[in-house]
């Protein structure tokens, strides 16, 4: 079992996190969304799957609800 958690973009409403939940659970192997709104921020979502996700997978399926996964900033 693998647990990936990742922040998303532009959800504001309960319907916001029905949509991404939707389009996340239809991924292979997913086992479980759990979201966390935070309204006007980055919210963060935990996946729960049989293995390791493919991030472009995850981002296209987010894109798909029309939201964005938040990057990841390096301090490089």
């Amino acid at each position: 079992m693998s647990t990936t958690t990742f922040r998303v973009d532009g959800m504001t409403c309960g319907h916001c996190v029905n949509a991404v939940t939707e389009e996340l659970s239809a991924l292979p192997g997913v086992t479980g969304v759990d979201v966390e709104l935070v309204t006007g921020g980055s919210s963060p979502v935990t996946v729960t799957s049989d293995a390791p996700l493919d991030p472009a997978a995850v981002d296209a399926a987010v894109v798909e609800a029309g939201y964005a996964v938040t990057p990841t900033r390096s301090l490089l």
